[in-house]
């Protein structure tokens, strides 16, 4: 967090204060969701809150973008002394239109992205929305958090999600992150007081199984709903999802390079293969 100085007090002694950060704030709950409002009211404490989020529920959207319709921003009241814009897009689209349009001109010290309702931890990261947002401010070098809460009721008590993020917001905008721009945190349900801790640790190698219910629509159409069951296949303790089960908040620092290194070298044979052999 940058600091100022200012040389006129009345002792004429130098004073340092600190300067306000500029915070934009997102989800993929959409605007009117209790989690974003909770989150705001943590950000407002650190400095200028700017808030752009869909103006309908984006769960699941991943990195969506939209390029076949025009995008519109929309002036709403949303909190007290918060600047907030609803966007008919993706929430990777708010970011965009958040950095490149709303505050063009402007740095912005971070973004925040949620609180989600349910679990972004595991492969979740690559479906989620509420991580997508995050994961576009960081690819702009904009420090980005991604909250979720493991529950996907509306009346979800978000009390001590927000003392975790008020922990998390603070302490990166003092210390900043020497090792990429993203983390992925994840917060248990439980009461403040029996959360064990946090914990930083790898994604875990869990997945879903998926299936597809059928069914016949008033038009005598079939259609198609997924559904799914959760399998955790890493037995790892280093894990998200280890974290979360054994009562821990987990913290997983993230990027967006998909290289698997590994396994350049067992494929370096394909160079030798003749492309233009008949």
């Amino acid at each position: 967090m940058a600091f100022v100085l200012i040389i006129h007090d009345y002792d004429c002694n130098f004073v340092a204060i600190m300067k306000k950060s500029l915070i934009l704030v997102t989800n993929d709950d959409g605007l009117f969701a209790p989690g974003i409002k909770a989150l705001v009211e943590v950000a407002k404490k650190f400095g200028e809150v700017v808030v752009v989020a869909p103006d309908s529920p984006q769960s699941g959207q991943g990195h969506a973008i939209t390029i076949e319709s025009p995008l519109r921003l929309k002036k709403i009241h949303f909190m007290e002394g918060v600047e907030a814009y609803e966007c008919n897009g993706t929430p990777v689209d708010c970011v965009k239109l958040g950095k490149h349009v709303l505050l063009k001109d402007r740095k912005i010290d971070l973004c925040v992205s949620g609180i989600n309702h349910g679990s972004n931890a595991a492969i979740n990261i690559i479906y989620s929305g509420t991580m997508s947002a995050a994961k576009e401010a960081s690819l702009e070098g904009i420090p980005s958090i991604g909250f979720s809460l493991l529950d996907y009721s509306f009346d979800a008590d978000f009390e001590p999600s927000k003392i975790i993020a008020e922990n998390l917001i603070e302490y990166i905008l003092k210390k900043g992150m020497e090792h990429g721009s993203l983390l992925n945190v994840n917060i248990p349900k439980l009461k403040l007081a029996d959360i064990k801790g946090m914990k930083v640790c790898r994604q875990g190698n869990a997945r879903w199984v998926e299936e597809f219910k059928e069914g016949m629509d008033p038009r005598g159409q079939k259609y198609y709903w997924l559904t799914g069951k959760f399998i955790n296949e890493d037995e790892g303790k280093d894990t998200d999802v280890w974290a979360l089960d054994n009562g821990y908040v987990s913290i997983v620092p993230s990027d967006h390079d998909l290289t698997l290194y590994k396994a350049i070298p067992t494929l370096a044979s394909l160079e030798k293969l003749n492309i233009h052999a008949g």
